[in-house]
């Protein structure tokens, strides 16, 4: 990493209704460096940098790259001067393949026509260069989301990006897959190339980061060296007061069984069979948390429970009704909430407003409607207290949810289904996308709603979570319970059965 600065931000202010997102924020970057940028949700991070890559045009500031000013009217300027970004929402064409994604509005071309061959042989060397491992010629629907983020990342190398902008870059990704891109970080540094890191996990930028810049409602709180920076320093300049790391709970008081899968099979979309004879069962009063790498029949079971997908053969009670054939709808009047892993596909209506998307259960029962007539002031004030009670940051009850950031989007969908007093609630990647704060929050709430004798079933790829919460853990590894453990157990323990270990080593 050299001093030379390749970027520089002074006082950058920007400003939409009601609310004041980037308040006189400084920020820079030098050459061959990866510069993390913190915050909260709604904090500012975005916002700076749909800036930087000419989405937004400030209100005030300045912009200097390699030491000339720069002003950006369009994402094609901001590349143009050698700025790539990875948003956290990729931004590819399913039935193009990888290298079609890469090349597609600067295509090469040989007597008028695309070269393919000649576009995949760049895309091989641009990966192999930077350790890139992915195949030109695949379609983008059938590579894993790791491999995705790749794509994404070859489409700013290709197009000449000196500095890369990672928007959330772990988010979607498994423990493995992380550890794959932090690898690819290194090399891309080694390369000379500059990288802007936006996360809220604090172990990961103390890993990857060089400098670390906070950003608290909008303004810039510190710009701080990686050496001597603790997950608890960052965190206090992050929320501007002392956060509690770890989850503090006393032994949970199980009682009935609120929810029993017995010998469930379930096939995914394909028609291959991805859950493979689970049977489970969560109690009133406890968190039963299920671990295991993505793409091992978590997202089917859940569905299967959840009444989003045919179950095969087995059987699904809630609460001593049996629900194995039934829908969705039906599952959420027997009392079950369902926080999904995907919010914006799955839980909510990005076009809707926060107060219809709050209501979006509910809203022909009392006190959303009584015969028939919607009442859209008491949805107003139920959206009011829920954004108040869960911080909901970046608009208000009338703002579209797609205007919020992903962890606000988050905190709404967690937010409506805990408030709908829900007998069971099925917690999927519950915390994806927050920050310290609200995952503070929201583990609290979590053994709340535990003490009040919810039965909860977390499902969750980050393995603190799941040993911090849980009162009782299942392990899922290739659509079957690999492992079951009450009280202590180690996260190597844990980590082998996830990978199947405990099945090669007895074969």
């Amino acid at each position: 990493m050299s001093d030379e600065l390749i970027l520089e931000m002074r006082g950058i202010r920007k400003a939409f209704p009601g609310v004041v997102a980037n308040d006189n924020v400084s920020f820079d970057v030098r050459r061959g460096e990866v510069h993390a940028l913190l915050g909260e949700n709604g904090a500012g991070k975005s916002t700076l940098m749909n800036i930087l890559y000419g989405l937004y045009r400030p209100d005030g500031g300045e912009i200097r790259v390699n030491g000339k000013a720069a002003s950006f009217s369009s994402a094609r300027e901001a590349i143009q001067a050698g700025i790539g970004m990875v948003h956290q929402h990729f931004m590819l064409i399913p039935v193009m393949t990888v290298a079609e994604n890469i090349v597609l509005g600067v295509e090469p071309k040989k007597h008028l026509l695309l070269d393919e061959s000649g576009a995949e042989q760049r895309v091989r060397e641009i990966s192999e260069r930077f350790g890139l491992a992915v195949d030109p010629t695949a379609l983008v629907s059938d590579i894993t989301v790791g491999q995705q983020q790749r794509v994404e990342i070859l489409k700013a190398l290709y197009r000449g990006a000196d500095l890369l902008i990672l928007d959330e870059p772990t988010a979607v990704l498994t423990p493995q897959e992380a550890g794959e891109l932090f690898q690819i970080i290194k090399s891309l540094q080694t390369d000379g190339k500059s990288i802007i890191f936006i996360s809220h996990k604090l172990n990961e930028v103390l890993e990857i980061a060089d400098r670390i810049t906070v950003l608290r409602r909008g303004k810039t709180i510190e710009t701080v060296p990686r050496k001597g920076a603790t997950e608890e320093s960052l965190a206090r300049a992050m929320v501007g007061r002392d956060v509690l790391l770890h989850v503090e709970k006393t032994a949970a008081k199980p009682g009935d069984v609120l929810l029993a899968a017995k010998e469930l099979h379930v096939l995914d979309d394909r028609g291959i069979e991805k859950v493979r004879g689970v049977s489970l069962e969560v109690r009133a009063g406890e968190i039963v948390g299920i671990a295991g790498v993505d793409g091992n029949g978590q997202t089917e079971l859940i569905d299967a429970i959840t009444g989003l997908q045919k179950i095969e053969s087995g059987s699904v009670t809630i609460a001593g009704t049996q629900l194995t054939h039934a829908s969705a709808r039906a599952a959420l009047d027997l009392g079950v909430g369902h926080i999904p892993e995907d919010r914006q596909r799955r839980g909510l209506v990005l076009e809707f407003s926060v107060a219809e998307n709050i209501a979006l259960h509910d809203y022909a029962k009392r006190p959303d409607a009584r015969f028939g007539w919607l009442f859209p002031g008491r949805m107003t004030n139920r959206a009011k207290r829920l954004i108040n009670d869960f911080d909901v940051r970046g608009g208000g009850p009338s703002t579209p949810a797609g205007a919020l950031s992903g962890g606000n989007q988050q905190k709404l969908v967690a937010a409506r289904e805990i408030d709908r007093d829900p007998k069971i609630l099925i917690a999927a990647q519950p915390t994806r996308g927050l920050d310290v704060g609200a995952i503070e929050y929201l583990h609290r709430r979590l053994i709340a709603e535990r003490d009040k004798g919810r039965a909860i079933l977390l499902i969750s790829l980050e393995l603190d979570e799941i040993l911090s919460l849980s009162d009782r853990i299942l392990v899922l590894y290739e659509g079957q319970i690999a492992g079951e453990h009450t009280g202590e157990v180690s996260e190597e323990q844990i980590g082998l059965e996830m990978l199947g270990g405990r099945e090669r080593s007895a074969a």
